[in-house]
């Protein structure tokens, strides 16, 4: 269930719990930007929307916040209107109860993007573009639910062809919130996350820099919740890729719908760099994609060539 409603309470930086409000970070906003909670399922999640025109949602990776688009969407405003949200724990949104919610699967996932398009009253078809992780989710948005789907593009998404998940789903969920748990008892992601955050972003680009804004990324990174929803979501990856490749047996993309894959070369012409664009051109193929590479460009395209992504989003749907 979808409910709007006003910003939350702000919350402990070190806690599991509440979000904070955007306000709280007296970061300027530009102009046309909408700041808002959802509460989806009971959690409330940070989203914002700015421009104009046909609907996008881009939605991040592993670890990822909101503010990993920002170099995206002045590109895009001023021709779409533009969805961002932050999944349970992640950025501004509040944590998941420490109980009694499943983990995290590819339908749950495509579930809480139309959730979130509902409750922002955008109910006609949308472009899903999903980074790395996040690719598992849109897809999966774009065969649950063909007929809000305009378009998908692939931002330098995971390929894990013919996964098998490992066993005992629920004891490694239990885990990695124990973990999480007994971390942050210990302060444990106060005072290595937003460091942790940086060098990830580092290696991740080829410019060598994390791009976000550090108070942000400081607030945000220094969380139990971002630790406990990045633990569950990575125990859960081989999960969602072989349940994505039952997806693609039972539900077929729509005809026609227009699909990009975009890949980033780093210029490297190394083993590692051609198996990862093979895996690409194999998941453009499986899906009938248009597939694209930009270089030079890490694993984080957003920072290295957020045009080449404003390009393949816009030129998709």
């Amino acid at each position: 269930m979808t409910t709007p409603g006003p910003p939350a309470t702000p919350g402990d930086p070190g806690s599991l719990g509440t979000p904070a409000t955007p306000g709280d970070f007296r970061r300027p906003e530009g102009p046309g930007v909408r700041a808002r909670f959802l509460r989806i399922d009971g959690v409330p999640l940070h989203v914002r929307t700015e421009g104009s025109g046909p609907v996008c949602l881009l939605s991040g990776g592993l670890g990822s916040s909101w503010f990993d688009w920002d170099l995206v969407v002045p590109f895009l405003a001023p021709y779409r209107t533009v969805v961002r949200f932050d999944r349970p724990g992640y950025g501004l949104s509040a944590a998941e109860p420490a109980t009694g919610r499943p983990a995290p699967t590819a339908a749950g996932e495509a579930r809480r993007i139309r959730a979130v398009l509902d409750g922002l009253g955008l109910g006609g078809p949308c472009t899903v573009v999903g980074h790395s992780l996040a690719g598992f989710h849109v897809e999966a948005f774009a065969r649950l639910h063909p007929e809000r789907t305009a378009g998908l593009v692939l931002v330098d998404g995971s390929v894990e062809p013919s996964a098998r998940p490992y066993p005992a789903p629920r004891a490694r969920d239990l885990a990695a919130r124990a973990v999480a748990g007994a971390a942050t008892a210990l302060a444990v992601p106060y005072l290595l996350g937003p460091a942790a955050r940086r060098t990830a972003a580092r290696l991740s680009t080829v410019r060598r820099e994390d791009l976000a804004p550090a108070p942000l990324a400081r607030h945000c990174y220094r969380t139990g919740r971002a630790l406990r929803a990045l633990l569950r979501e990575n125990g859960r990856y081989l999960d969602l890729a072989a349940e994505l490749d039952g997806l693609r047996r039972a539900r077929p993309l729509p005809e026609g719908l227009p699909v990009t894959v975009l890949a980033a070369d780093d210029g490297c012409r190394n083993r590692r760099t051609e198996d990862w664009l093979a895996a690409q051109r194999e998941l453009a193929a499986l899906l009938g994609a248009d597939f694209r590479t930009t270089a030079p460009a890490g694993h984080l395209v957003m920072f290295d060539r957020p045009d080449a992504v404003a390009s393949a989003v816009l030129d998709t749907g």
